[in-house]
């Protein structure tokens, strides 16, 4: 027997603009859905499965919105037949009507539940329940599909009451579902509610729970591995360029640190891009302030939004990483200053971060024996840059992990101070230090190093995820 023919598939009918394709949006994590306000935008039964490494686990079927429901249970009435040889009759009308239409959407949508597929029916809560409904879920039980149906609450009213009463009376599961607020968590309660629906299924859908688990797992873990790779690309970076004797030489430099920021930059929208693949959101729409490098003040107000770290957790990092500028002050010396270089060089890489944040990083003029000299800048000394990368990118990441596929509105991405508490304490800013200390020292992480950092990464991914 095939994988196709194994695995649960699950149509999901109801009346048009209900929230179907949303639903299926969501439940499936595919972004491609086509959703719209416009009546009639599903016009055509189209299939989502969810793939784990090429495994499917379920597939939905999205599908057009019954149009004439009325009159095809009216055909279907003219059959008076046992409950046992109702699913026939309905398989007469598809054979009929394929080429009638009338029925185009009703064919549609009932050609994958003959075909086996489970029933999700939705409703929209904040509308009134109306006796029109009625004949939809009628055809539906004439079908003979296992069924459950969601209630989807698309505006502010409120008539769910109303809509259990009703769908009590055909349906044995009843949830309610916000595809628009979907996560993990509603996910799972969403497949244990199918797993449900038939006893065959039982087994099949619980292995897709466990396997749906694993996969959430395997994201969570790809994500970490890139926004590492982001942290020692952006740490370790070294921009370099010939030093040319015709032109100004504080010019060059100039435009030496340009390539360095905007190579910074170039990092980081390289990982939200591949975190935007990780999760399966290609075509999300969003917006977040970049980081300008220029003059920037850490310590305004709309820094701190910025940034969601306050003035005394950067004056702290500074000031434990700047005791390695000092160390130059003893060397000059001779110790003569009993290390008094050290403090020096303490308080003056906190003061240096305290005030602005406009210098990254040192640049050096380099020999050659060919007689060309280079300019270089890197690796990145600014003690604080870290701790600013990494808040961003986890912030992001966290933000496309937790946003449901249903989603088709653009997003604006801002973090806030009370971001930084979820992800960064004293102990983790503690176990950090140590990769960032390498990395501004230009060291190369070995092979274990990197695991240990990546999995540092991955345990504060973890707490903000979910």
């Amino acid at each position: 027997m095939s994988q196709r023919e194994i695995h649960p598939k699950f149509a999901v009918v109801g009346h048009p603009n209900k929230g179907k394709s949303s639903i299926v949006s969501a439940l499936a994590m595919d972004d491609t859905v086509a959703i719209s306000d416009v009546p009639g935008t599903t016009t055509k039964s189209r299939s989502f499965p969810l793939k784990v490494d090429g495994k499917v686990l379920y597939e939905l079927f999205d599908t057009p919105g019954f149009q004439r429901a009325r009159q095809v249970l009216a055909w279907l009435k003219k059959h008076d037949v046992s409950a046992d040889k109702r699913h026939e009759v309905v398989r007469a009308f598809i054979d009929v009507h394929r080429d009638d239409p009338r029925f185009n959407d009703e064919v549609e949508l009932l050609e994958p539940i003959m075909q086996g597929a489970g029933i999700i029916y939705v409703v929209d809560a904040s509308k009134p329940y109306g006796e029109e409904y009625e004949a939809e879920m009628e055809i539906l039980r004439w079908t003979g599909q296992p069924s459950m149906a969601l209630i989807n609450h698309i505006d502010v009213h409120d008539y769910s009451d109303a809509w259990k009463r009703a769908l009590s009376g055909y349906f044995h599961i009843i949830r309610t579902f916000n595809p628009m607020k979907h996560d993990r968590h509603t996910h799972r309660a969403i497949l244990e509610s199918m797993a449900q629906l038939k006893e065959e299924w039982t087994a099949q859908v619980k292995a897709s729970i466990a396997l749906f688990e694993s996969y959430y797992e395997m994201l969570q873990q790809r994500s970490a591995q890139t926004i590492a790779q982001l942290m020692i690309d952006s740490l370790s970076f070294v921009a370099r360029k010939p030093l040319k004797d015709q032109e100004d030489e504080a010019v060059q430099k100039r435009r030496l640190e340009e390539v360095y920021k905007e190579s910074l930059r170039h990092f980081e929208h390289t990982a939200q891009r591949k975190i935007d693949a990780i999760w399966n959101h290609r075509h999300l729409e969003k917006s977040q302030e970049e980081i300008t490098f220029d003059q920037i003040d850490l310590f305004s107000e709309e820094s701190a939004s910025l940034f969601g770290l306050t003035r005394k957790e950067l004056m702290v990092t500074a000031v434990t990483t700047g005791a390695a500028t000092g160390a130059g002050v003893d060397l000059l010396f001779a110790g003569h200053t009993m290390l008094l270089g050290g403090a020096v060089g303490a308080l003056v890489g906190g003061v240096g971060a305290w005030l602005s944040f406009d210098r990254l990083s040192e640049i050096k003029i380099l020999g050659k024996k060919v007689g060309v000299r280079t300019l270089e800048m890197g690796p990145m000394k600014n003690p604080n840059f870290p701790y600013i990368q990494l808040g961003r990118i986890l912030y992001y990441t966290a933000t496309i992990a937790n946003l449901s596929h249903a989603m088709r509105k653009p997003i604006a991405l801002k973090m806030d101070r009370a971001f930084k508490d979820q992800w960064l304490d004293d102990t983790t800013r503690k176990a950090l230090e140590k990769f960032h200390k390498r990395s501004r020292e230009g060291k190369v992480l070995s092979e274990e190093m990197r695991k240990s950092y990546e999995a540092l990464i991955l345990e504060r991914l973890k707490v903000l995820v979910g």
